[in-house]
């Protein structure tokens, strides 16, 4: 018989289009039908009928508690409970210890580009992976061991340094003259302070950073007003001399209030996002974060970081555009 492949066909288009729903309702509260359906390429009573299916769906138990609940309005539909179908997808214990250990690889490396990226990865991984990514496996990249004890011979010989040294924040290098005061170790991380003669102030250098150094023929002679930092509370102790940024977050991007220091943290009017309050080392920073982000995080203040960020994508966007005048052929097969 010809009708169950086509049968076939028509049940698993149907189980597809059932479970793109529960996501797209969810972005979307209180959607007209007519609407949705227009965006799933579906007729209204098509629609209708796969509402009616997703009724009796959820989680194994199939109580009243346990499946997907709508509410209506008229001719308006809003997912009131998904049934959990609307979180990330777990990793299996093998996968989530796989991806945790090599991007803490990745972090360990000095001078990796692009490292706020890995960080942000990582704290998404091992936020849903859990207890799965709680393993015991610490990683340390043996270079990074040596150097921490030849950064604490170098402080021992009491000599400046000459160092170059990667800035995160700014995604760059640079090459600096310090008179080192001492080696601490907060986090987890070791940190090598001192005396910044370039920006005439005490500073912390992440050891796993600082791509190479030179030991001067001169003392180390940090002046009067060096002080060390008072680390009790963690590297980062944002002032009030730092920017402020405002973001609207929405679901997917939450986790960035519990991975950055927020300032405040309120429920937007939609209910549905929130506005977010930070300070930033520098607006250059905060321009390249959000830019990584995805479309659920957007500029609130100041006026310009949102100008930064709409003149880099632009600049981006630009950059894959086909110049006038060049008319692209296709090759022959």
């Amino acid at each position: 018989m010809t009708t169950a492949p086509s049968a076939s066909r028509a049940s698993a288009d149907r189980l597809g289009r059932v479970l793109n729903l529960v996501p797209y309702l969810l972005a979307r509260p209180g959607i007209a039908i007519v609407e949705a359906a227009a965006d799933l390429g579906v007729s209204e009573k098509q629609l209708r009928e796969d509402l009616e299916l997703l009724w009796v769906c959820g989680l194994p138990g199939y109580g009243p508690g346990d499946l997907i609940d709508m509410a209506f309005d008229g001719d308006n539909v809003t997912i009131t409970y998904d049934a959990g179908i609307g979180k990330p997808l777990r990793l299996t214990p093998d996968e989530a210890l796989a991806l945790v250990v090599a991007l803490r690889m990745l972090v360990e490396t000095p001078g990796m580009g692009n490292r706020d990226a890995i960080e942000r990865a990582l704290a998404k991984i091992e936020s849903a992976a859990g207890a799965d990514a709680d393993a015991p496996v610490a990683v340390r990249m043996t270079g990074n061991a040596k150097k921490v004890e030849r950064v604490r011979g170098a402080l021992e010989s009491g000599n400046a340094l000459r160092i170059t040294y990667y800035t995160a924040s700014r995604d760059e290098t640079t090459d600096r003259v310090i008179d080192p005061i001492r080696v601490v170790n907060v986090d987890g991380w070791a940190y090598l302070e001192a005396w910044c003669r370039r920006a005439e102030a005490t500073r912390l250098f992440r050891v796993d950073r600082i791509d190479g150094w030179t030991e001067l023929d001169e003392p180390s002679a940090p002046p009067a007003e060096a002080r060390p930092h008072d680390l009790s509370a963690g590297v980062f102790r944002p002032g009030d001399e730092l920017p402020l940024v405002t973001l609207r977050v929405g679901r997917s991007e939450r986790w960035i209030t519990e991975y950055y220091p927020c300032e405040s943290v309120e429920r937007g009017a939609s209910g549905e996002d929130w506005l977010v309050t930070m300070r930033v080392t520098d607006l250059d920073w905060a321009r390249r974060l959000i830019l990584g982000l995805g479309p659920e995080v957007s500029v609130v203040s100041p006026p310009e970081l949102i100008t930064g960020i709409r003149e880099q994508a632009a600049a981006a966007l630009a950059a894959y555009s086909v110049p006038p005048g060049v008319v692209v052929q296709a090759s022959p097969r």
